[in-house]
C-alpha cells in the first residue's frame, strides 16, 4: 500500500461517515466519499433508522462492535447537540420462556463485559412508568445502552474527515467500478471519474449493486420493517423538550417482536412481527424520485395491527391516542444475520462494510479501518467476512430464503444448535442413504446434513456396555437437540468402534514444486517431513492470533492435503499463492468423502479389509498412506480426535457409499456402531482438543490456547506470525484456556456463560459438554492466567444460576496417549 493510498468509500450513511474518520484518524487522508443522494441524510437505511442502541448480544463480536459505537457516539456532538444518550435499556419477558432467555442474555452481557442488572416486575415498571408491571415476569437493564441520532451522528464523524482532509460528494450515482490486472482503479459516477487503489462498499442495502459492477455476489436482501410514531400522549407533555428528546429507557418487548423509543411527547414502536417483505433493487426509486427517501416505502396499516394491540395492552396509556404516521422502512438482512465485511476474493482494493445496523456501526468502521490501514482488526471478525460462505449459500434463492428468516427471527429465543429448516437438505455425503436408514437425526452446518446421533442406537441404552454409566437428566433447554443415545454412542467409541462421517470437513489440495515452501511460510510448525507424514499445524496472521488450525498430509513430493475450519482458509491461501505459478489450490471438498473408524477395535475392523500393514510400528500416529479398503481406494490417515484409536479414511465421493457398506459389514462381528456429533463433542472435550472458531480465534496466540506446541519457532525461513510471538510463552501468557469440571455432575453448561472467580467476573465458557467418560460435564473457558491453575474454584453463571466448577488440569482422558498409540 502507498503511503497516502487514494481510497474511495461509496455511501455517506452511518457507516461510510464511520470509516471514513477511522481511517483518517489513522493518517491516510486521501479519502473521497460519494453518495447517489444528499448529505447527510442520504436517503438508505441509516437515514431513518430509530438509533436504538443494544448491547447485549450472543456474538462476542456484535457486542464489542456495539460498545464501541456507544463510547464514540457518546463522545460526539454536532454544533452542541447531542449524537447519542445513554437512557439505558429494558427488554421485559412477556413469558417464562423469555424470562429465562433474559437470564441467558444477562450471561452473555457479563461474559464479554458489559453491566446490566436482572429487573423484577416493579422495578421495571419504576424505570419505564408506562409500563404495565402486571404483564411482565421481569426485565434485563443494560443502564449504559444508549439511543443514537444516526443522521447526526453519521454528519459529525463526516465533518472530522473533512478536518483531516477527506472530502464528501453527494449525488454521485456510481455507474462503474473500474480494474486493471486484478485491482481496482477507478470509482466511475455518470461524467466523473474518482481513481483509487481502494475502494470500499459502503452502500447498504444497495450493496447488490454494486457488487455486481465487480463480479461479487453480496448476500444481502431488502426487507421493509415497520416504524410507527403515536400522536401525543398527555402523559408526556412536558417532559422531554425539543434537544432531549427521550428520557425513558429504550423497551424491547420481543414477546411480540416489539420495541419502542420516545420522541418528545410521542412514542415511536418499531415491529417484526409482521410478514417479511422482502423489496428488489429494481422496485427500489432513486434519490430524487422518492417522495421522502428511497429506503422508506408507504406504511402497511393491516401488517400493524397486531403490533397496535399488544402496545396499548403492555403500555396502557397508549388506549386514547392512535397511529398518526408510519413508515416500511428498508434495512438489510444476510442468509446468517452477520455484516459482510473484507475484500473481494478475486479484485485486489475492493472491500465490503455492508449489512451494518446503526447498533454496530462504529465498530465495524474502526475494524474495517484497522483491517486496511493495519492490515488486520483487533477485533475477531471471522464470523463477519464476506468470504465465509459457500458457493450454496451464494445463490439467489438461498440469499433471499435465509434473509427472509432471519428476519422473522429477530427477536426470537433461538437455541446455540438450531438449525435453520429450509432450504434442506442442500448438502449430504455419499452415506447420507444409510444414515437416514439408522434414523439419523440430523442438524446443519455451512449447508451440510450432519447427524449428530441415530436412533437406531437406542437400544444400547439398556445393554451391558452402559454399565456403570450415569446419564444425568436435562433440564428443558440443554435438551432440546440432544438425546442420550449420544451417550451410548460415545460409550461405544471408548469400548469397541464406531464410524463418524467426517464428511463436512473443508479439505483443500496444494500442489506444485513450490508447494511446500508456500505452506512452511504460512504455518507454524514444521512440514518439511517425507511424504507420509501429517503434522498438526496453524495458520497465524501477523500478530501471533490463531487464524485457523490445520492437518496437513503430504502426500507426495510436491502434493498436500489439508484438513480446513472452512472457506476462509481456503481464501487465506489463494491470496497468497505466489505469482510464478509454482503453486496451486483446489478444493476438494465436494468430490471426496471421509469416515472417521475410531475405538479399541478400529485395528481389527480396517486390517481384515486391507492388504497393507494397519500395526502401529507398520503404521504409527500421524501418518498416511494410499491403500484400499476393499474394492475402495483410500487415502488413510492415522489421526483422532475423539481420542482413540483409528483412521480418518478418505476416497472419492462416488465410491463413498461403497466404502462405508464395507466397513460396515466388517464391523458388525465387532459391534460398530455409527455416531454422531454429539458424542464426537463430548469426546473431544475430554481429550482436550480445540475447536477453532470456539474455543481459539485470531484474539489468541497459540500459547493462551494452549497449541503452543504447534509452533516450531527454530524452522528454517520463519513463518507468518514468528515475530510476533518472540519472547511469548506459556509462562508469559497472561490468560489461559483452561479445562473446567463442574462440581456436581447432574449440571450442564453449554457455552458463553460467564465465569466468575472470588465472585468478580472474570472469563467465559467457550465449549462444553457432559463428558460420558469421565462422568461430569467438561467446559473450557478463558481464564486469567492467575486463576487457570488446577484445584482453582470458579463459578459458572447458568441462567442466572450459580454453577460451581474447578478448573483441572488437562486432558481429562488418556493423557500419557496410550490408547491412539496403540
Amino acid at each position: 500500500m502507498a503511503a497516502q493510498p487514494r481510497i474511495v468509500i461509496i455511501g455517506a450513511g452511518i457507516v461510510g461517515c464511520g470509516l471514513a474518520d477511522e481511517i483518517t484518524e489513522r493518517g491516510l487522508t486521501d479519502v473521497t466519499v460519494l453518495d447517489q443522494g444528499p448529505l447527510f441524510a442520504t436517503g438508505g437505511s441509516s437515514s431513518h433508522a430509530p438509533g436504538l442502541v443494544f448491547q447485549t448480544n450472543a456474538s462476542k463480536t456484535m457486542t464489542e462492535f456495539a460498545q464501541y459505537t456507544l463510547r464514540k457516539f457518546a463522545s460526539l456532538d454536532l454544533d452542541g447537540a447531542w449524537c447519542l444518550r445513554q437512557l439505558g435499556s429494558l427488554e421485559v419477558a412477556g413469558s417464562p420462556e423469555r424470562w429465562a432467555d433474559l437470564k441467558r442474555k444477562h450471561g452473555w452481557a457479563t461474559s464479554w463485559g458489559t453491566e446490566g442488572r436482572l429487573l423484577a416486575p416493579d422495578e421495571c415498571a419504576a424505570l419505564h412508568p408506562l409500563l404495565d408491571p402486571e404483564l411482565v415476569y421481569g426485565g434485563l437493564h443494560v443502564p449504559d445502552d444508549g439511543l443514537a441520532k444516526a443522521v447526526r451522528a453519521g454528519e459529525a464523524q463526516a465533518r472530522r474527515a473533512m478536518g483531516r482532509g477527506a472530502r464528501f460528494v453527494p449525488h454521485q450515482e456510481v455507474t462503474g467500478i473500474e480494474q486493471e490486472h486484478g485491482r481496482v482503479t477507478a470509482v466511475v459516477t455518470g461524467d466523473s471519474r474518482f481513481p483509487a487503489d481502494i475502494v470500499v462498499s459502503a452502500a447498504g442495502f444497495w450493496g447488490p449493486r454494486i457488487g455486481r459492477m465487480v463480479g461479487l455476489t453480496v448476500p444481502l436482501v431488502p426487507l421493509a420493517h415497520q416504524y410507527a410514531k403515536t400522536g401525543p400522549l398527555d402523559v408526556l407533555r412536558g417532559a422531554n423538550d425539543a434537544l432531549s428528546e427521550a428520557r425513558l429507557p429504550i423497551l424491547r418487548h420481543q414477546d411480540h417482536d416489539l420495541y419502542y423509543r420516545e420522541h418528545g411527547d410521542r412514542i415511536g414502536i418499531g415491529y417484526y412481527g409482521h410478514r417479511p417483505m422482502p423489496v428488489s433493487l429494481d422496485d427500489v426509486l432513486a434519490p430524487g424520485e422518492a417522495p421522502e427517501m428511497p429506503s422508506m416505502l408507504p406504511f402497511t396499516a393491516d401488517d400493524f395491527a397486531p403490533a397496535w394491540r399488544e402496545s396499548v395492552r403492555l403500555l396502557p396509556d397508549l388506549a386514547g391516542a392512535e397511529v398518526t404516521e408510519g413508515m416500511n422502512g428498508l434495512f438489510s438482512f444476510t442468509p446468517d444475520g452477520m455484516p459482510l465485511m473484507g475484500e473481494h476474493p478475486e479484485l485486489a482494493g475492493f472491500w465490503l462494510a455492508e449489512a451494518v445496523w446503526v447498533t454496530h456501526s462504529a465498530g465495524v468502521a474502526r475494524a474495517t479501518a484497522e483491517w486496511l490501514v493495519d492490515g488486520r482488526p483487533t477485533t475477531d471478525v471471522h464470523g463477519c467476512d464476506l468470504n465465509r460462505f459457500e458457493d450454496v449459500q451464494l445463490t439467489p434463492d438461498y440469499v433471499m430464503e435465509r434473509g427472509c428468516q432471519n428476519f422473522a427471527e429477530v427477536y426470537d429465543i433461538l437455541h446455540p444448535l438450531q438449525p435453520m429448516e429450509s432450504p434442506r437438505p442442500l448438502r449430504v455425503s455419499p452415506f447420507h442413504v444409510r444414515q437416514r436408514e439408522l434414523g439419523a437425526y440430523f442438524l446443519e452446518a455451512s449447508g451440510w446434513e450432519r447427524p449428530h446421533w441415530y436412533e437406531a442406537n437406542a437400544a444400547l441404552l439398556d445393554s451391558p456396555l452402559m454399565a456403570g454409566v450415569d446419564i444425568p437428566e436435562r433440564d428443558a433447554w440443554s435438551a432440546r437437540y440432544w438425546s442420550p443415545i449420544a451417550a451410548a454412542e460415545a460409550r461405544a467409541t471408548r469400548e469397541r468402534v464406531a464410524l463418524y462421517d467426517m464428511t463436512a470437513l473443508k479439505r483443500i489440495e496444494v500442489t506444485g514444486p513450490g508447494a511446500l515452501a508456500f505452506l512452511q511460510h504460512l504455518t507454524s510448525n514444521n512440514l518439511a517431513k517425507k511424504p507420509g507424514a501429517v503434522t498438526y499445524t496453524l495458520l497465524l496472521d501477523e500478530t501471533g492470533g490463531v487464524r485457523s488450525d490445520l492437518t496437513v498430509a503430504r502426500l507426495s513430493r510436491d502434493r498436500f492435503q489439508i484438513g480446513a475450519n472452512g472457506n476462509l482458509d481456503l481464501d487465506w491461501l489463494r491470496r497468497r499463492l505466489p505469482e510464478d505459478g509454482t503453486v496451486q489450490v483446489r478444493d476438494t471438498t465436494a468430490g471426496t468423502c471421509c469416515v472417521g473408524v475410531w475405538g479399541p477395535l478400529a485395528r481389527a475392523l480396517v486390517q481384515p479389509l486391507t492388504r497393507d500393514d494397519f500395526g502401529h510400528k507398520a503404521f504409527g500416529y500421524f501418518r498416511c498412506r494410499r491403500t484400499a479398503i476393499g474394492n475402495v481406494p483410500v487415502t488413510a490417515m492415522r489421526l483422532s480426535y475423539v481420542g482413540e484409536l483409528g483412521w480418518e479414511l478418505y476416497t472419492t465421493a462416488d465410491l463413498g457409499l461403497k466404502l462405508w457398506d464395507t466397513l460396515w459389514e466388517a464391523g458388525q462381528e465387532h459391534g460398530v456402531v455409527a455416531a454422531g456429533r454429539s458424542a464426537f463433542n463430548s469426546l473431544r472435550l475430554e481429550k482436550g482438543y480445540r475447536s477453532w472458531g470456539h474455543d481459539m480465534t485470531a484474539e489468541h496466540d497459540p500459547f493462551e490456547a494452549g497449541v503452543g506446541f504447534a509452533v516450531r519457532m527454530e524452522k528454517d525461513g520463519g513463518f507468518v506470525g514468528r515475530d510476533a510471538l518472540e519472547g511469548r510463552s506459556e509462562a508469559t501468557a497472561r490468560r489461559r484456556l483452561a479445562c473446567l469440571t463442574v462440581d456436581d455432575p447432574s449440571r450442564t453448561v453449554l457455552g458463553h456463560e460467564p465465569v466468575h472467580v472470588d465472585g468478580v467476573p472474570a472469563g467465559y465458557v467457550t465449549s462444553a459438554a457432559y463428558g460420558y467418560t469421565v462422568g461430569t460435564t467438561v467446559a473450557y473457558a478463558w481464564l486469567p492466567a492467575a486463576a487457570a491453575v488446577p484445584g482453582t474454584p470458579v463459578i459458572i453463571e447458568y441462567f442466572g444460576e450459580k454453577v460451581p466448577a474447578t478448573v483441572a488440569a488437562e486432558p481429562l482422558f488418556d493423557p500419557a496417549m496410550e490408547r491412539i498409540r496403540r
